[in-house]
């Protein structure tokens, strides 16, 4: 290695240095250690000697001490507690909502940031399956006798998480042709049949929805506008398809076009909606879809940017919720194969039914895309009078409210 300037520092880097100080040399041990003062340490406030020592393996209990079921509790363990941090951002945003105090927009922020949290936390979720995945079929049935009867279904919080967002009660999959319900007894019982009649989230956001400014018929009217401007741009589409030459084209372009006008008929007609309301096709009420499909259009707006936002995290929550369920379905497809589930359910052909669109709360966003037209169909505002898209609503005794200063 001779000649080396690494070496033999001779390197730039090794040369014109000045030798540390003693104060130099020291810096990094300059802090104090506080915890030698007494005071609260940090297992004492995570608690950690309950949270540690509450993997009990059933197997060590029989004799029999099967490793990978160490690593089977700790993930559930793990779901749980991120079902309690869940279940904390969501009580917090719909009691914002509850209480009125999203009336006053500048708590939006705050409600934005904690939806988007539970998003964050889902994307965990979701992810989580492939450290339980490690695990092969055959470690997990070295111990899976020892679980029955528990079961995942079982869970209370992924329950009172459904019954919060707002899963309907009359589109759950019965469990073994029983109540989700019945599978619980005492005080969860109780804490599940209260929660089914608390406002969801898909409720306070459906009132929500339906102030949206700029849907007052005195006002700009957003709804009757986009009605007009619609049908007359399909108007105007059909006029120019009648002057083509006949051709197969032109069939199909005009089947297209009647397809169009019959879809936009059914969007435009209330009694309609309500139909599909009352088969659980749709879940928002005919306003609050209105007002939907307004921030929609007007996304880039500064008043709607936020609430655009918020309409996109709720259907990330959807879809994401919906990935945990097909990967839970997946894993116990590989898992157990087509054997009944620890609990008593069908196992993987139970799960499979769950993952549909009866389990997505806020469908009608997705939907939405459906009634997109071309920019120049959508309303045309004028700044210097519909002011409102500028103007938020502000209630200082509600932003200030102790009640919400967390």
């Amino acid at each position: 290695m001779s000649g080396c300037p690494y070496f033999e520092k001779k390197h730039l880097l090794f040369k014109n240095k000045p030798p540390k100080t003693e104060d130099e040399e020291d810096a990094s041990q300059a802090g104090v250690n506080k915890a030698s003062k007494g005071g609260i340490i940090y297992g004492d406030y995570l608690e950690l000697d309950k949270i540690v020592n509450a993997q009990v393996l059933q197997s060590e209990l029989k004799g029999n001490k099967i490793h990978d079921e160490h690593l089977f509790i700790v993930t559930h363990q793990a779901y749980e507690l991120w079902f309690k941090q869940i279940l904390f951002e969501l009580d917090s945003v719909r009691d914002i909502f509850i209480s009125g105090h999203v009336r006053d927009e500048r708590n939006m922020l705050k409600v934005n940031t904690r939806i988007h949290r539970i998003v964050m936390i889902f994307r965990l979720l979701v992810d989580q399956f492939a450290v339980l995945e490690t695990m092969t079929a055959l470690d997990f049935f070295d111990f899976r006798e020892y679980l029955s009867p528990a079961s995942g279904f079982q869970s209370l919080q992924f329950r009172l998480l459904e019954n919060k967002i707002g899963v309907p009660d009359n589109l759950r999959v019965p469990y073994n042709r029983r109540h989700y319900r019945d599978n619980f007894k005492g005080h969860d019982s109780e804490m599940l049949l209260a929660t089914e009649q608390e406002p969801t989230l898909l409720k306070l956001v459906e009132e929500w929805l339906e102030r949206t400014p700029g849907l007052e018929v005195d006002g700009f009217n957003f709804w009757g506008r986009l009605e007009i401007n619609i049908f007359d741009g399909l108007n105007q589409e059909k006029e120019k398809i009648e002057t083509m030459p006949d051709s197969e084209e032109k069939e199909e372009l005009m089947a297209e076009l009647i397809k169009q006008k019959e879809l936009f008929s059914s969007l435009f007609d209330v009694k309609r909606h309500d139909h599909l309301l009352s088969k659980g096709e749709r879940r928002l009420s005919y306003k609050a879809l209105q007002g939907a499909l307004m921030i929609y259009f007007y996304r880039e707006e500064p008043r709607f940017q936020v609430p655009f936002q918020l309409l996109t995290s709720l259907m990330d929550i959807d879809t994401l919720m919906t990935k945990w369920r097909y990967n839970h379905v997946c894993m116990v497809h590989r898992m157990i194969g087509s054997k009944a589930g620890t609990g008593g359910s069908s196992g993987y052909h139970y799960l499979r039914s769950t993952v549909s669109d009866r389990y997505k709360v806020f469908v009608d966003l997705f939907n939405l895309a459906t009634f997109l037209v071309p920019r120049h169909w959508v309303p045309k505002m004028n700044p210097n009078v519909h002011t409102f898209l500028y103007m938020a609503e502000c209630c200082d005794s509600s932003y200030c409210s102790s009640e919400d200063s967390d």
